[in-house]
């Protein structure tokens, strides 16, 4: 049955919640462990598998519906298109990539600790899969439950504080997309959820402005977006190193893709009436979140801001309505999620040794760990958009984009780019160059698996930098749905 090809979307889904549910019965923490891995691995091989069935130009549309809730009209409908693929196979790499990492007694109850990761990694498969909105409801919260539990319980000294904040924030915008999503199936008579029935509701102008509105703030808030980001740092400092990985690799771009999938086909005039005043909101928060990073001495602030600040970029290119800076913004969603694992994986092993990630306190460490520091300076350099790295290609895009919808716009983004260079060389000269700390002395080198995963990462960083056309090629068959509304 699932050896069909047509059941790709089943097994992404079922792998990992059938791995989560099992590990919460695995009392053994390397045995948890390994099945965490087993079943990360082989939700990325099903990814795998499934692009062989392509042709040269787009990967091929996996595409089911089941019956679930039929009595009120909802199916539990799932695609696995090209722009699901990139999405999903992020998902694949940032959760095997985090279990390999980290240590299998590094958290009491080890078994639940990875249970929840898995049910976050199915959680989020469903959210770039589902085209019911019901299900992409259900997923959304299963993405955002577990990480509550998983940050209050193994989270830092503050960790109560940033979690409420966190459960807060997202909650409100939760319940503004469902007030939504439930106008938007009453408009069908309650006969659908499916996104195609909200496609064909022909929204007058004002209940586009609102129902946008609703969904506008809930993908916001997940992103996030200047005003909307102060959950961000503080919740990143204080979750534990893998839930902070998988937040700011993955997790962030929950509310891009909503915007992808969701906004972009639903509300074509609300987007067109808002974008340009968002479009000034959002480079401000650019900008300001560029400033705040240079001024940071804690790593895990400074990377979050950095995040804050590459995610509104791409918000931007999206909101641009450019076919360039859209396609853009795809490509970096998944360039963003390698690189900042890559810099959330040096901060880790730095804390790890060390207990401490202020960046005064630190200098030096490059004669204790230099394979560290090559690999340090090659996400760093990839965060920056150096040319032949990664995220060149993408950032160049959404600026031409933004160029073409407002050179003013344009010209004041691209300070970020200056204070990006600013604040991540300096954070690698006064950390692993310079005077020597006393913190130097208690840092050894990665080995085995620790280089492995750095290897594969900056394999990613080169490849897709020197060739990115297999991913522009992936999701092409996205970009029609995604601007059909816009091109007349």
């Amino acid at each position: 049955m699932f050896a069909a090809v047509d059941n790709f979307p089943a097994l992404l889904i079922w792998i990992p919640l059938l791995g989560g549910l099992l590990s919460f019965f695995l009392k053994d923490a390397k045995r948890a462990k390994t099945s965490a891995i087993v079943f990360a691995a082989s939700s990325l091989l099903v990814l795998m598998v499934s692009m062989n069935f392509s042709g040269k130009e787009n990967m091929q549309l996996n595409q089911v519906s089941y019956d679930w809730l039929s009595s009120i009209g909802s199916n539990f409908g799932l695609i696995l298109d090209g722009l699901t693929r990139t999405m999903s196979l992020l998902t694949a790499i940032v959760f095997l990539l985090v279990f390999v990492l980290v240590p299998f007694d590094q958290y009491k109850d080890a078994n639940k600790f990875y249970g929840l990761m898995l049910l976050t990694h199915c959680g989020l498969v469903g959210v770039f899969m589902a085209t019911d909105a019901l299900v992409f409801y259900l997923f959304w919260e299963l993405a955002l439950i577990p990480v509550y539990f998983l940050a209050s319980i193994w989270g830092g000294e503050k960790r109560i504080r940033a979690t409420f904040k966190f459960f807060i924030y997202t909650f409100i915008g939760s319940v503004l997309m469902l007030i939504a999503i439930l106008y938007m199936y009453n408009k069908t008579n309650a006969t659908s959820f499916g996104l195609s029935a909200f496609f064909n509701l022909n929204n007058t102008a004002t209940e586009q402005y609102w129902l946008f509105s609703a969904f506008f703030i809930a993908f916001a808030i997940k992103m996030p977006l200047f005003p909307l980001h102060t959950w961000q740092p503080e919740s990143y400092e204080q979750s534990p190193a893998p839930v902070t990985m998988v937040l700011s690799s993955v997790m962030v771009k929950m509310g891009l893709f909503g915007l992808l999938r969701w906004v972009m086909p639903l509300f074509p005039l609300a987007v067109k009436q808002f974008s340009p005043v968002l479009m000034i909101v959002i480079s401000i928060g650019v900008v300001y979140a560029s400033l705040v990073a240079i001024y940071q001495d804690n790593i895990k602030r400074l990377i979050a801001y950095s995040s804050i600040a590459h995610i509104g970029l791409m918000a931007m290119g999206i909101l641009t309505l450019k076919e360039v800076a859209i396609s853009g913004t795809l490509i970096q969603m998944f360039n963003h999620g390698v690189n900042i694992l890559a810099l959330w994986i040096v901060a880790y092993l730095i804390e790890k040794q060390t207990g401490i990630l202020s960046i005064s306190k630190l200098g030096g460490l490059a004669k204790k760990a230099p394979v560290l520091s090559i690999f340090m300076l090659v996400a760093v350099l990839a965060n920056v958009a150096l040319p032949l790295t990664n995220a060149f290609v993408g950032e160049f895009m959404i600026f031409n984009g933004i160029y073409q919808a407002n050179k003013l716009f344009a010209a004041f983004t691209g300070l970020s780019i200056i204070f990006s260079a600013v604040y991540s060389l300096n954070m690698v000269k006064n950390v692993f160059y310079g005077t020597e700390s006393k913190a130097a002395s208690l840092v050894t080198d990665i080995k085995g698996l620790q280089v492995i995963i750095f290897v594969i990462l900056t394999a990613l960083i080169l490849l897709v930098g020197v060739y990115p056309q297999p991913f522009f090629n992936m999701f092409s068959d996205a970009m029609g749905l995604i601007l059909n509304r816009y091109n007349s």
